[in-house]
């Protein structure tokens, strides 16, 4: 056979799933309908916060602590590869946690943190407001600070991925479209717009568009668009606002969606400004035409910022929409096909999974080519969910 592993979807997951095999000598193949990276993706927007202590579950901490590893080696093959001209792929600004007492974002990520020895500081929110002023919460929320996080680059990372998996030999074929797929007696084989290609496995990393494989994987998966925007720190606060002096943030606002930020930095580009957003959306078909945040949902960004980070309250410089990718829990799907045995899945990433980026890449190339890995993604599968309708 031409290859041994086709991937459909070189988006975030499908980038480090082709580079981590071509990097083992992997004969891979990865086809995408667009462009790598691809600018109506669940990567696009520009920054993503990377963190190690994890209130959504404590299973992801070693997966994240193995991310941080292999964000540090793709930073350094990418440098030595003149691949980073715009500027780096992870900025270590820190990231603060924010909420009321009791708190469950920051008690359970002390917790998580504390576990796997993970630095991090409790402060009080009069303590957080004399070490960042910038911020704002009231004196007996409570807060912590992980000196270790920051924010990555998400197209510049997919960007570096692609082509760092092209210099080990990946085949990576831009706008080509699959029409279908199916296995076969040796391997799998699989149909696109220009042609037929076969291999001994095969792995789908659809984004937002796993919907379309919800009857086979039996979960329903539901796209979300969410409001994104940038603000221009206000007159004399820049420096303040920039990572050099601001971490990234997430407020767990009582009965509301957490509301996160993430500093200005001078490789970001357009737009300018701290990013801001709701971690929560709204439904939507990911083909449609991506409409612009409405006046209500561009208001209800400022007033956040007006009430968590007034250094930031300045002018917004732009508004967009990203696509979340929903599984009924919010955890990832990474798993076996159901009725395959060549065939393996990744979707389902809920908002928070970009960080994980090389980690899931390092588990899909293992699974591809030796049907499982030693990395902890058992409690991602979906054996998950006939349990809880069983139940």
């Amino acid at each position: 056979m031409a290859f041994h592993t086709i991937v459909l979807g070189v988006g975030t997951m499908g980038a480090a799933t082709c580079l981590e095999l071509a990097r083992r000598g992997v004969r891979v193949l990865g086809l995408d309908r667009s462009s790598v990276p691809n600018q109506r993706a669940s990567h696009h927007g520009g920054s993503r916060i990377v963190r190690e202590c994890y209130f959504e579950h404590p299973d992801y901490v070693p997966l994240l602590l193995r991310a941080t590893e292999r964000w540090g080696e793709w930073e350094r093959s990418a440098r030595a590869m003149h691949l980073l001209h715009a500027g780096p792929l992870v900025h270590r600004s820190g990231v603060l946690y924010a909420g009321p007492a009791g708190s469950d974002v920051v008690e359970r990520s002390f917790a998580t943190g504390q576990a796997h020895g993970i630095p991090c500081e409790r402060l009080s929110g009069r303590e957080l407001r004399a070490r960042w002023p910038q911020l704002r919460v009231p004196d007996d929320w409570a807060a912590l600070h992980e000196p270790r996080g920051g924010f990555v680059r998400p197209e510049r990372a997919v960007a570096a991925a692609a082509a760092l998996a092209r210099m080990h030999g990946a085949e990576i074929h831009e706008h080509e479209e699959v029409l279908g797929w199916d296995e076969t007696a040796t391997g799998v084989r699989v149909r696109t717009d220009r042609g037929q290609y076969e291999a001994e496995s095969l792995v789908i990393t659809p984004g937002a568009w796993a919907p379309r494989l919800a009857a086979q994987l039996g979960v329903p998966l539901e796209p979300q668009r969410v409001t994104v925007g940038w603000f221009a720190p206000r007159a004399g606060q820049e420096a303040a606002c920039d990572a050099a002096r601001l971490p990234a943030f997430y407020v767990d606002r009582p009965s509301a969606p957490g509301f996160y930020g993430i500093p200005a930095s001078p490789d970001q580009g357009s737009p300018s400004g701290v990013k801001v957003a709701f971690h929560a959306g709204t439904p939507c078909d990911p083909d449609a035409p991506r409409l612009p945040p409405t006046r209500d949902e561009a208001a209800a960004l400022a007033g956040a910022v007006h009430a968590f980070a007034p250094a930031a309250a300045g002018r917004a410089t732009a508004f967009a929409t990203c696509l979340y990718t929903m599984s009924p829990d919010g955890h990832f799907v990474i798993d076996r096909m159901p009725g395959c045995t060549r065939t393996w899945v990744a979707c389902g990433f809920s908002g928070h999974g970009f960080k994980f980026m090389p980690a899931v890449g390092e588990a899909l190339a293992d699974l591809a080519t030796q049907g499982a890995t030693a990395l902890p993604v058992g409690f991602l599968g979906l054996a998950r969910f006939k349990h809880e309708n069983s139940g």
